[in-house]
């Protein structure tokens, strides 16, 4: 089975983001969907370490070392875009200003609680950064990752065994696999991304799915 790339992934999500929203982008994978908005839909990026406005990934002969995201990346300013301290930039996220997050995970649960900064093992030392304010000051949470981890187990599970970023803060996954919105009554698959039955699908995750039914 095909799955997606993670600049397709990227791809697909920015789809669903809304013209004139107020975006923060998150370390990693989430980093690669600032190469995929229309400069027409006015979408703003907020970046954790102090910047609105921020751009695309910088091209090689644009590299300013002093231009990077919080993930420390190269990246470019768009016309407008604003720089202001960290204090600032947390009361931005903390404050609800947000309209949507997108960040990396390692579990989402059947109840939209959210585990993305730690694998949890012994003397691993707390480095949980931005991501809790985010997860709670933003209005919307959308997660881009993978369908399952390196070792094949779901990322999707009934309920966390890592440690929670917030409980109930995700709004929708965005996997290799599919579009998968959390609801109240569940998990429900609002697309299918690549040629993948039901129940294959069904079987690669840890919580239950529900699937449109077929008009």
């Amino acid at each position: 089975m095909q799955r997606l790339t993670r600049q397709q992934m990227a791809q697909r999500l920015a789809k669903d983001i809304a013209p004139g929203s107020y975006v923060n982008i998150g370390i990693g994978m989430p980093e690669l969907v600032a190469n995929y908005l229309d400069p027409a839909d006015e979408i703003l990026l907020h970046s954790e370490n102090g910047i609105l406005g921020m751009g695309p990934s910088a091209p090689e002969n644009e590299i300013d070392l002093e231009m990077i995201n919080a993930g420390k990346k190269p990246v470019t300013l768009l016309t407008g875009g604003a720089f202001f301290h960290h204090v600032d930039s947390f009361a931005i996220m903390r404050g609800g200003h947000l309209d949507l997050c997108i960040m990396g995970g390692m579990q989402v649960s059947s109840t939209g609680d959210l585990a993305n900064w730690s694998l949890g093992r012994p003397g691993e030392p707390p480095a949980v950064g931005g991501a809790m304010d985010l997860a709670v000051g933003a209005k919307k949470v959308f997660i881009l990752m993978e369908h399952n981890a390196k070792d094949g187990t779901p990322k999707i599970v009934e309920k966390c065994t890592l440690p929670v970023t917030g409980l109930g803060v995700v709004s929708r996954v965005y996997t290799d696999l599919a579009v998968i919105e959390s609801a109240p009554q569940g998990m429900q698959v609002i697309e299918k991304l690549v040629d993948i039955s039901d129940e294959e699908l069904q079987s690669l995750t840890g919580a239950v799915l529900h699937f449109p039914v077929a008009q």
